[in-house]
């Protein structure tokens, strides 16, 4: 199994620590694509024009000017970096050793800055989504797509099913293998109809994602058992309960569950 999560935008900044060890990222052989990448959004964030290219507002100016000095800033894992309400809901810190493990093992974090990492690599703060578009690079997700894909499809080959929690721009960095993946789309009742819902997606990504470094590996060896652990995990969610559905995967296009919330 592996799970597929997105960043956050909201990030802890570490004020002391060693910086990033390269070798020690998930998938080393894109570490001079990162390299390229991070010199890059480095010299743009130097420049007037970068609040356009990143997309951001003038208020978040130091933490631009920071991306300028990423090779050096304090490191720390990724799960610790990122703030977004999917990582408190995931909330590793809590986590048994065993889940622990398996989350190191598991689960894909999406990054327009460093393409891929691990959820306990250890990487510094940064501003920029996927969204970026930079004059050097063109449009970050366009750009990391074919140089990833040829490591993560044989990533997927050994180690599917895959569950994808990530939102639609980190979607388009990798497309995964459509008859393994499982893409988690999630709705709230109101009035009796579902809707589609941002804070409490998130939320429920991170739970689920959660679920599932939980179970033990036998319990995620196939689409259905993928399914019954998140459907426990939903039925044991007291108000934050869920039901769902499995839309089986097909040769065309990835299949999904359909997770519904209730109304609150």
């Amino acid at each position: 199994m592996l799970v597929l999560l997105p960043p956050s935008e909201g990030k802890n900044y570490p004020e002391k620590g060693r910086p990033i060890s390269w070798d020690s990222l998930v998938f080393p052989q894109l570490n001079g694509e990162r390299h390229t990448m991070m010199g890059n959004l480095a010299t743009a964030s130097s420049l007037p024009t970068v609040y356009d290219e990143l997309g951001v507002s003038r208020k978040l100016s130091n933490e631009v000017a920071a991306n300028q000095h990423l090779n050096i800033a304090p490191a720390a894992p990724a799960h610790q970096i990122y703030t977004g309400v999917l990582y408190e809901a995931f909330d590793y810190a809590s986590l048994t050793p065993a889940a622990k493990r398996r989350a190191r093992q598991k689960v894909l974090v999406f990054s327009g800055l460093f393409g891929v990492t691990g959820i306990a690599d250890r990487i510094p703060a940064y501003r920029m989504s996927v969204s970026a578009k930079l004059h050097t690079v063109g449009t970050t997700a366009k750009w990391w797509r074919p140089k990833m894909a040829p490591w993560l499809d044989q990533r997927a080959t050994h180690d599917g099913p895959i569950v994808d929690c990530r939102s639609g721009g980190y979607q388009k960095m990798w497309e995964a293998p459509h008859p393994i993946t499982l893409t988690v789309n999630v709705f709230q009742m109101r009035g009796g109809t579902p809707k589609t819902v941002s804070h409490a997606a998130k939320y429920t990504r991170g739970r689920i994602a959660r679920a599932l470094v939980e179970a033990d590996a036998r319990s995620t060896r196939s689409l259905d058992r993928v399914l019954d652990v998140v459907k426990e995990a939903g039925r044991s969610g007291g108000d934050d309960r869920w039901d769902v559905e499995m839309v089986r995967p097909q040769a065309s296009r990835g299949g999904s569950l359909q997770v519904i919330l209730p109304e609150n």
